[in-house]
């Protein structure tokens, strides 16, 4: 079964409905130029309003790995998604860490792979890692659909999250063209960037089950 993260929640109703809904996993995302970042005291209202066994995945963007490890203990945070350069410094366990990555061409699926096999080798080894549309000067959440037909099959060698315009309507479609692991969505479910549409939560979910 396909795994399903709800990424940018920003209030806590919007985190219980999604884990209500049945949400593998709700993202928080701590990246300052996003019209889905959070302030620390936003994400401890969420994080206080979860249900039990909810998963927690924190977002960073050219954050300090010190940092990142503080926010990982501070809101008991199970994944850790970012867009890097090159493997971390350091581990963040207890949390996963899943790299995430814009698509384009084969060889943003080369350095995917090499990306990998080098934190593999630094003994910071991804978990997961997340393909998303290549959009210039934008760090997902832009609507923009990944290709698809590119990623069929892709194997880096470690669990694939697939991420860039999914909504009700294609997610069914993409887990059958992709196979991915897990799916991830944001702007896909929302009103307004940021402020999630319950019908559309819901209509995603189950398609996504569904497929």
């Amino acid at each position: 079964m396909v795994r399903v993260k709800i990424c940018g929640i920003t209030t806590p109703s919007d985190a219980t409905f999604a884990a209500e809904c049945g949400a593998d996993a709700i993202g928080l995302n701590f990246y300052p130029k996003s019209p889905r970042f959070l302030t620390p005291d936003g994400a401890e209202d969420i994080v206080r309003a979860l249900p039990p066994f909810s998963t927690l995945v924190g977002l960073f963007v050219g954050t300090p790995d010190d940092e990142v490890a503080n926010t990982v203990r501070g809101f008991g945070l199970r994944a850790v998604q970012s867009y890097p350069e090159r493997p971390p410094g350091r581990s963040y366990f207890p949390a996963a860490h899943v790299p995430a990555f814009r698509v384009r061409d084969a060889a943003s699926l080369e350095l995917i792979t090499r990306y990998v096999r080098a934190a593999r080798t630094a003994g910071v080894a991804p978990a997961a890692v997340l393909v998303d549309a290549h959009v210039e000067g934008k760090l997902g959440g832009t609507g923009h659909v990944a290709p698809w037909d590119l990623l069929a099959g892709f194997d880096p060698g470690v669990p694939v999250v697939l991420a860039g315009g999914l909504t009700p309507d294609n997610v069914a479609d993409a887990i059958r063209a992709v196979r991915p692991w897990a799916v991830d969505v944001a702007s896909g479910v929302e009103s307004a960037p940021g402020r999630k549409d319950p019908a559309r939560v819901r209509a995603f979910m189950q398609a996504a089950r569904a497929a």
